[in-house]
């Protein structure tokens, strides 16, 4: 399975983004999606997942700002950004697993797109 993330960008605080992740390669419906972000100096760390039938979750830090979705028939997630805070600036992954049982953990993810930069300005 490849993963190509797009739609970051610098955006001011408050503001909307709006990243995408296409996948290709294998059966996209079988595949959690999950979203993670990484800042400089900081461990990469959760933001959403979303199962094949929809079912969602959120970091805290992003709940209620944060939405994620996914088109099966375009083997795409999206991940809906708003009220963005300047704290929210880092490379964003998405990253798909078939298998993995806690998903809130990248250790459980197989495959990850290459990240998109958001940065959020105050």
């Amino acid at each position: 399975v490849q993963l190509q993330a797009s739609g970051g960008g610098l955006v001011q605080a408050g503001g909307s983004l709006r990243l995408s992740c296409a996948a290709s390669g294998g059966a996209f419906s079988l595949h959690v999606m999950g979203w993670f972000r990484q800042a400089p100096g900081k461990d990469r760390e959760f933001v959403s997942y979303i199962t094949w039938s929809g079912v969602s979750a959120y970091a805290d830090s992003v709940k209620g700002r944060f939405t994620a979705s996914r088109d099966n028939a375009k083997n795409t997630v999206y991940l809906q950004m708003n009220s963005l805070k300047p704290e929210d600036t880092a490379v964003y992954y998405c990253a798909a697993t078939v298998n993995g049982r806690y998903l809130l953990a990248a250790r459980e993810y197989d495959y990850w797109g290459q990240g998109t930069q958001v940065t959020v300005s105050s």
